[in-house]
């Protein structure tokens, strides 16, 4: 049996009994397919389209857990995560519009072994170098692909892959034997004076993937984020998962164990390119059209800010990270002028005040409440030792 993952708030989640947190986990993931019907006045970005916005959130969410087992799991400083990104990308632009008409489900496959190959082929060479060195070696990686892509006219150039199809739509197969497009339709609500009321001019086509209506996409990328969730909660409890944490704590002493640390660098290395594929490839799916522009080294620093701002080795803070590097700025884009400065204090505020990130690893709360328990007593010898002087 696998463990469930647990919340903590107070500890009154972890006391609920297990069908109880099975209904829970159930509960919250439908919240989150109904989120873009529901169109919340309270969260919902009046500027942007919010099912849009929702896309983005759950492709650097899927970004954000890949980065995670790098960086947060195996301690590795990986500033050209971008790459693998756009590999998995130009894979289904090429193999999809560019020079072949490969269905979409058929290359997610194909780009993420492309990508998880090229995550070995960097990572082969350069993972006995550490620290810094390693963070320079990635950053060229990914400026690498960028350049390889911009100047490479098979692959389409500066004016990048047009054309790309997205998932297919599942139609529906009537008793007569004609077929409709899409299964049937749920309407969104509408907020009037804090009322909620159907909306039924405003219909979202269940997985009538299209070019105006961003859900279905959203669903497509959720439903994955879940998947890859479950994968990572199993690997993180595993063999594995105590590996790269011994490796991050101390490589040395983990080697001195008998952890063959590079090997497991390179399993890490390996799967977080499997995932910046897939998410590469959910984004080119969804948009249909690629370019270089679409991969600059700024999305890089996006990713490991979404990482290190949710808390770095917890895959729940990460989210909450991704969520918040995507979220903010297209929620106060009514104050275009400001926003990206306001985010930027946010974020310097958050690396002096909570430098752990929002929701740091269950460990590293332990560490720090037992540092404070330390203080708090050395303190209290301290003042008892003075006023025994005294």
């Amino acid at each position: 049996m696998t463990r469930l993952p647990s919340l903590s708030f107070g500890g009154r989640v972890d006391a609920l009994p297990k069908w109880s947190k099975v209904l829970l986990w159930i509960l919250l993931a439908l919240f989150f397919y109904a989120l873009p019907l529901l169109e919340l006045p309270v969260i919902k970005t009046p500027d942007t389209d919010f099912a849009g916005v929702l896309f983005t959130v759950a492709i650097y969410c899927l970004v954000a857990l890949g980065l995670n087992i790098v960086v947060g799991y195996a301690g590795l400083l990986d500033l050209g995560y971008v790459g693998f990104y756009a590999v998995g990308a130009y894979t289904v632009g090429v193999l999809t519009a560019a020079h072949a008409s490969w269905p979409y489900l058929l290359v997610i496959p194909v780009a993420v072994i492309v990508a998880m190959i090229s995550g070995v082929i960097l990572g082969a060479p350069t993972l006995r170098v550490r620290g810094d060195y390693l963070a320079i070696v990635t950053l060229g990686f990914g400026e690498i692909i960028r350049l390889v892509i911009t100047n490479l006219s098979w692959l389409g150039g500066a004016r990048g892959i047009s054309g790309i199809p997205g998932p297919p739509s599942v139609p529906a197969n009537n008793a007569d034997g004609t077929v409709t497009d899409p299964l049937f339709e749920i309407p969104h609500l509408v907020w009037q004076n804090g009322q909620p009321l159907v909306d039924l001019d405003n219909k979202t086509k269940f997985l009538k993937f299209g070019v105006i209506d961003a859900v279905p996409y959203y669903w497509f990328a959720l439903s994955i984020i879940i998947l890859v969730l479950i994968a990572d909660i199993l690997i993180k409890d595993s063999r594995v998962g105590r590996a790269w944490e011994a490796t991050r704590e101390d490589e040395d002493a983990a080697e001195l164990m008998g952890v063959p640390t590079f090997k497991f660098k390179l399993l890490a290395f390996a799967m977080g390119a499997f995932i910046g594929g897939l998410s590469g490839a959910l984004f080119a799916g969804k948009q249909g059209f690629i370019n270089p522009q679409s991969f600059q080294l700024l999305l890089s620093i996006l990713f490991l800010a979404a990482v290190v701002v949710g808390g770095q080795g917890n895959r729940w803070g990460v989210l909450v990270g991704a969520a918040l590097v995507v979220y903010l700025p297209e929620r106060f884009r009514g104050f275009e002028e400001w926003r990206v400065l306001a985010f930027g204090i946010a974020l310097m505020v958050l690396a002096i005040y909570r430098p752990e990130g929002v929701i740091p690893p269950r460990q590293k709360r332990r560490a720090k409440k037992m540092q404070q328990e330390i203080e708090a007593l050395e303190e209290g010898a301290l003042d008892d030792a003075e006023v025994t002087h005294g």
